[in-house]
């Protein structure tokens, strides 16, 4: 019987039949839409003009179209060469990076970061970042939707779409003056259900690079209050705004003085120059230490089946930086100058 098996078995796969079940298995796998980002860079790489330009992912360049590194940049990698030891950072990133990303955006001296009342986790650069709140945010609050501006970074949209979380939109910008709807948006934000969440640009918007005035941020952060709104902020441009990191962090500033309790993804790939090292973080502001340590818990327990640990080397870039008075002196030139040399070009 096990000969006549094994006989059987064999003729099976003679004839195909195994093949034929397991080439189907693909069968129904359709080509992916092309990203309407990145595909304008795989058109650029395969176009052989040796006079293209590159006019998809925002990366700032020289005059000959190649990559700029920062100095500051640099003389981090000098600093750390050979010190890295190729070892897991924790599940929550590098603990030097996320305190030192945390007062660009809370402030040097801010007393929530004192009370450790921010659970923070490094994350896969801004978009990484985004997503983990995403996930959070489907986990605790399942009922709840995000309400998304008109027009945003097209990513946004997939992103809380593959974390199954329902989207709205609301006004944001006015083609025809090629200025802030305010008076739609503040429509929208009245009109949207007590305790929404709203994903906001803390700075310079993508696309559109039209920002809220001061006293329009007051306005909104008022009547965010009024109606229970949660705020949560991408924040992938802090210093390309106006050419002082602190400044363009003003909107969170009012937020925070407001009393919201909010969410911020920051990103180094523009202002650092780090795009490929994919460097970030995700934070939560809570009510006290106690909430902070549950959130951060759970944010790790979501990047676990995700990618375990962030990576190293961009972080300890990160840090090295920031927690050098002279290179974080650097940097600050260095934004200022990519700065102008935008608004000039």
């Amino acid at each position: 019987m096990a000969f006549r098996t094994g006989i059987s078995r064999r003729m099976m796969i003679r004839s195909g039949f195994g093949l034929r079940s397991m080439s189907s298995w693909w069968g129904s796998v359709e080509p992916a839409a092309k990203d309407p980002i990145l595909g304008v860079t795989e058109a650029f790489l395969a176009d052989p003009s040796p006079d293209k330009v590159n006019v998809g992912v925002g990366a700032y360049r020289d005059d000959n179209g190649k990559p700029v590194v920062l100095e500051c940049v640099r003389e981090a990698e000098r600093r750390i060469a050979g010190r890295l030891n190729m070892e897991y950072l924790p599940m929550g990133g590098s603990v030097n990076m996320v305190e030192e990303t945390l007062k660009l955006a809370y402030g040097e001296n801010s007393e929530f970061i004192k009370d450790k009342r921010i659970a923070a986790v490094q994350a896969l650069s801004g978009t990484g970042a985004c997503r983990l709140f995403a996930d959070f945010q489907k986990r605790f609050r399942p009922d709840s939707q995000i309400y998304i501006p008109v027009p945003t970074w097209a990513n946004h949209h997939n992103i809380w779409r593959d974390a199954q979380v329902p989207q709205r939109t609301f006004h944001y910008y006015h083609p025809e003056t090629k200025g802030l709807d305010f008076a739609s948006l503040m429509d929208d934000v009245k009109n949207a259900p007590n305790g929404s969440f709203f994903l906001l640009h803390a700075c310079a918007h993508n696309p559109t690079g039209v920002d809220p005035s001061e006293e329009q941020w007051k306005e909104i952060s008022y009547q965010f209050k009024v109606k229970g709104h949660f705020a949560f902020f991408d924040m992938a441009y802090q210093g390309f705004a106006s050419g002082d990191p602190e400044r363009d962090a003003k909107s969170i500033k009012i937020f925070l003085e407001d009393g919201h309790l909010i969410g911020i993804a920051q990103s180094y790939a523009k202002n650092m120059g780090l795009y490929g090292q994919r460097v970030g973080c995700l934070s939560l502001l809570c009510e006290d230490e106690k909430q902070a340590v549950a959130v951060k818990s759970q944010l790790q327990q979501i990047a676990r089946p995700m990618y375990s640990n962030p990576p190293v080397h961009g972080a300890l870039i990160v840090s090295t930086i920031l927690g050098d008075p002279e290179l974080k002196k650097l940097w600050l030139k260095e934004v200022k100058v990519i700065y102008y040399s935008c608004v000039l070009s």
